[in-house]
């Protein structure tokens, strides 16, 4: 869980990099790299965690 929190975190922190960077290309790719991170990080928060036998 505290692994999804960072990879969110860092996907926050890309994103507005990319935001302030945005009339350029780079700035627009850098801002999905970021809103790519923030949604898996979510999306592994609320994953059931795959238990071994």
């Amino acid at each position: 869980m505290a692994l999804s929190w960072i990879v969110s975190g860092l996907g926050i922190i890309v994103s507005l990099l990319g935001w302030y960077l945005t009339p350029s290309a780079w700035g627009y790719g850098i801002l999905g790299f970021g809103l790519a991170h923030i949604v898996l990080g979510i999306l592994d928060m609320l994953r059931e965690p795959v238990r071994s036998r």
